[in-house]
């Protein structure tokens, strides 16, 4: 297996720019992995897909804004920071631009466009370009941070709220868990009104899930881990659902990794998935048993990505290649604001 394996050629076109609203009215693509065969809906029809007993898992993270444009204090130069995992109250994992001059006891200020500043000092500087900062004030992030979006996004969100799902809740990603940007309120009440259960986890997401894999062999690529955390009451749907043979669907990669996590953590152990406040991971590629996961809403992902490997993992690489080459015919858009896929 190699990196080049997970490789496709995108139309830089079908690389969704904007929302499409209602959030519902995306296009679905529904892969069997059994056959291979496809259909295409809209997303608001996916309840058609879904049956009574269901447990429908969503990632509740919300993205918290990370971006921040600032100066140097002694000189002025201009400076960008991308705040990528909390350490401890106050003290964070960031990138920054231009790197090499942000090195330790660099003090930066960061005005807000409607009042607030805020000081950032570099502590330390790490491998891969990470710098370890302090923030004068977590709180004083929400008047001067932006929501981050990815590179390949170049035109301005008007609404920040857009690259939220509807059900965020816990603050601490740095990327939208971008699956269920799709559900609208009012979906998720008519997929409740069909008997399908419906319970939220939390995992923080940070930029390396999305970074494409430059090593030639996948499994030399180190992944990083990612913060999660599964309380009691999710994790009773969870196990009632494996009891009971009921089907588990996970909206979204990172709520794959997080269910995947704890299941095998369980197999391990007596079999019972416990509440936890840990890290995961683990590093899904194709050849990998999947114990808890038997149907996915995802997006469709960047070449060489982490992400295209795991689904690749869950529906068969030729087959999602195949699905993909057929979104690309008919003109879907891809990446975060793209359109959908529903593996089942």
């Amino acid at each position: 297996m190699r990196t080049s394996d997970f490789d496709y050629d995108l139309p830089p076109e079908l690389i969704a720019q904007t929302p499409v609203e209602p959030r519902d009215s995306s296009r679905l693509l529904v892969l069997s992995r059994d056959t291979g065969q496809m259909e295409h809906r809209r997303f608001h029809e996916i309840a058609d897909y879904l049956e009574e007993g269901d447990l429908l898992v969503l990632n509740d993270s919300r993205v918290i804004p990370a971006r921040l444009h600032g100066r140097r204090e002694e000189t002025g130069g201009r400076v960008e920071m991308l705040l990528l995992r909390r350490l401890e109250p106050g003290t964070w994992e960031a990138l920054g631009r231009p790197g090499r001059r942000l090195r330790p006891g660099v003090r930066v200020l960061v005005r807000g466009h409607a009042g607030g500043e805020l000081a950032v000092e570099v502590l330390e500087s790490c491998e891969e370009g990470i710098k370890i900062v302090r923030i004068s004030s977590e709180e004083g992030l929400e008047k001067v941070g932006e929501v981050p979006l990815p590179p390949y996004i170049h035109t301005p969100l008007s609404d920040p709220e857009r690259y939220q799902t509807v059900y965020s809740r816990t603050a601490g990603s740095v990327a939208a868990p971008t699956a269920g940007l799709h559900f609208t309120v009012g979906l998720l009440d008519e997929i409740r009104r069909k008997g399908v259960r419906i319970a939220f986890t939390t995992l923080h997401v940070e930029l390396d899930t999305f970074r494409p894999v430059k090593a030639e062999r996948p499994e030399e690529h180190r992944l990083r881990s990612e913060a999660f955390s599964l309380d009691e009451r999710a994790a009773d749907e969870l196990n009632a659902a494996r009891r009971e043979g009921r089907r588990i669907v996970a909206v979204g990669t990172t709520t794959v990794r997080l269910l995947e996590q704890v299941s095998l953590w369980a197999e391990q152990g007596d079999g019972v998935i416990r509440p936890a406040s840990a890290w995961a991971e683990l590093f899904i590629l194709p050849g990998y048993r999947f114990r808890a996961v038997q149907a996915m809403v995802t997006n469709f992902h960047l070449p060489r990505s982490t992400l295209l490997m795991l689904v690749s993992a869950f529906a068969g690489r030729e087959r999602v290649l195949a699905a993909y080459r057929e979104a690309i015919r008919l003109r879907y858009r891809f990446y975060s604001f793209g359109d959908c896929m529903l593996i089942l």
